[in-house]
């Protein structure tokens, strides 16, 4: 029997060549036909593709710019021509306590509470010099340097990584230090990763690698390239409740993929991307038995710049930090994506360093040339040194780093979550977003349930879940007959203005659908939710007109 839907302007044809491509290119087409529906109608665009949030971290930012006043007042101390030129601060002797006089000027300014608690955190939590600390603040806020240590500033790199281990390893850990390159965001951090894991002989085209999926699309797409064509095992997030709806865990069947010694690396977004959710302390756990008794070498890749909006979140390199490099991104919790802010950090007894030295005599002598313009003893090189270098093609590497300007935001965001000991910030962000997720839902009209897991960054909506859920078997074959999966966010487009991407291109449910929580006005979700069970109830009423 004829379908009695009503029909959009996509033909499905048209759908079955776009879900080809990366979701973030169909997303430029939802866009076109979401605006061109809102023109023609009193509908504005919503467009919960993206993953920036609407929100920023003000402190930090004024702190940033307070501070950079006072630099400025020091580059013309020493020397100011026609008020347009000034010097280089060399001499770090008494800024301190020039520095404590200019914030006694701005005695009740937030950002001025923010550098003193910050000055003083880093004289008497880890005895830096008080001129010394300064001076390396004049240097970066200024930017008249490059960054000397190229990998992270000293100081600042100490600041930072007090705040990844606060935020990332939970209280009480005593895993020792970790190396941190401050990088361009977690964008430049992957495209690093992948390229030094290469160079390094830590991996050969070709090799086995482990996805866990969902995840973000890059991590889908990179393995595929031509220089990598890795063998890849996806393991599955497969798990689900009682009520038959996803629980974004994964199961141990899932995990055992990982014991297979040919498995050279597996790479980890935690908490997901899209479901937003975090892996439970069982399943950390049996990754960390998996890599003691049957897969030692592994080497984890883990994303989790999500992990802020979860409590008493815990990485991976918490849990194993021998074998995980970490990825994280400031872009999504201090609202700053446009500044590009990312880390890489590595355990200072780590595998990697250990499987560099124990590479066949061949392959150690290409390193050694490769990286002999830079030491006598190149063989010497940590391997999260030669992951600077490789951003430089090794050639550059007097000029790699990250700008000192970044390092210095990046410093004062960290130190503004270190000093915040009742968490209000943390707070406030993640009330932000479970209250959107909360309207999405009570737009869908389907209860949600509480998960301490859960980011809520995102929400992953699994449309063929749902259909077997609410109306059986007959009708979600129906939509696999009738439909492509990606045919409900063209729908949602086309008829509500509204943007979504598709969950099947993370590797996730091909039915699934993704909404960024972080985006939007926050009354924008019920509008969301309401839309996006119209649409879907369009198919239920469609299902029941072709039974009659």
């Amino acid at each position: 029997m004829a379908i009695d839907i009503s029909k959009i302007k996509t033909s499905r044809e048209v759908e079955k060549t776009l879900q080809t491509l990366s979701p973030f290119e169909i997303k430029n087409e939802l866009i076109h036909l979401a605006e061109e529906s809102a023109l023609k109608s009193t509908a504005i665009t919503l467009n919960a593709g993206r993953g920036n949030p609407n929100w920023i971290a003000t402190v930090p930012r004024e702190a940033f710019f307070l501070f950079g006043q006072f630099a400025l007042e020091e580059c013309r101390n020493v020397m100011e021509e026609q008020g347009i030129l000034a010097g280089i601060v060399q001499n770090k002797s008494g800024v301190a306590s020039r520095f404590e006089a200019f914030l006694a000027k701005h005695k009740d300014s937030p950002a001025a509470s923010l550098l003193e608690k910050t000055y003083h955190y880093g004289v008497d939590k880890h005895d830096f010099d008080g001129d010394a600390w300064i001076r390396e603040w004049i240097e970066a806020v200024i930017g008249f340097n490059y960054p000397v240590p190229d990998r992270m500033l000293s100081q600042i790199e100490i600041i930072v990584h007090d705040y990844l281990v606060q935020e990332m390893c939970g209280t009480g850990n005593d895993k020792g230090k970790y190396d941190i390159f401050a990088v361009e965001g977690g964008t430049a951090a992957m495209c690093y990763i992948f390229d030094s894991l290469m160079q390094n002989h830590l991996t050969e085209r070709g090799d086995k690698i482990a996805l866990l999926t969902p995840t973000f699309t890059p991590y889908i797409e990179i393995p595929e390239l031509d220089r990598y064509k890795f063998d890849v095992v996806y393991v599955e997030a497969s798990g689900v409740g009682e009520n038959g709806f996803h629980t974004w865990q994964y199961p141990n069947s899932e995990l055992d993929k990982l014991k297979d010694p040919a498995v050279k690396v597996a790479f980890v977004v935690n908490p997901s991307n899209p479901p937003s959710s975090a892996m439970s302390i069982d399943t950390l756990n049996y990754i960390a038995d998996i890599v003691k008794n049957h897969n030692p070498g592994l080497m984890i890749i883990t994303d989790d710049v999500y992990g802020t909006f979860v409590n008493n979140f815990r990485s991976l390199m918490a849990i194993i930090p021998q074998n995980t490099i970490t990825v994280y991104s400031f872009s999504k919790y201090f609202g700053c994506t446009g500044w590009r802010l990312g880390t890489i950090a590595v355990h200072q007894d780590n595998i990697f360093d250990k499987k560099i030295a124990n590479l066949s005599p061949e392959l150690k002598k290409e390193l050694h040339d490769r990286y002999s313009s830079l030491t006598l003893e190149p063989e010497k090189i940590k391997f999260i040194d030669r992951l600077v270098a490789d951003s430089r093609q090794v050639a550059l590497n007097h000029t790699a780093g990250l700008s000192l300007p970044q390092q210095f935001q990046m410093m004062l965001f960290s130190a503004f979550c270190l000093l915040d000991t009742q968490d209000v910030y943390k707070t406030l962000t993640q009330s932000i977003i479970h209250k959107r997720l909360g309207l999405l839902w009570e737009g869908l009209e389907v209860p949600i349930l509480e998960d301490p897991m859960r980011a809520g960054y995102y929400s992953e909506i699994d449309v063929m879940v749902a259909a077997k859920h609410f109306y059986g078997d007959d009708f979600a074959n129906w939509l696999k007959t009738n439909f492509e999966p990606v045919d409900v966010l063209f729908r949602l487009a086309e008829k509500t203005a509204i943007v979504l991407l598709n969950g099947g291109g993370f590797a996730g449910p091909e039915w699934s659908i993704r909404v960024s929580l972080a985006n939007l006005p926050t009354d924008s979700y019920l509008i969301l939710g309401k839309n996006i069970r119209k649409i879907l109830l369009e198919y239920v009423t469609s299902w029941e007109n072709s039974k009659k």
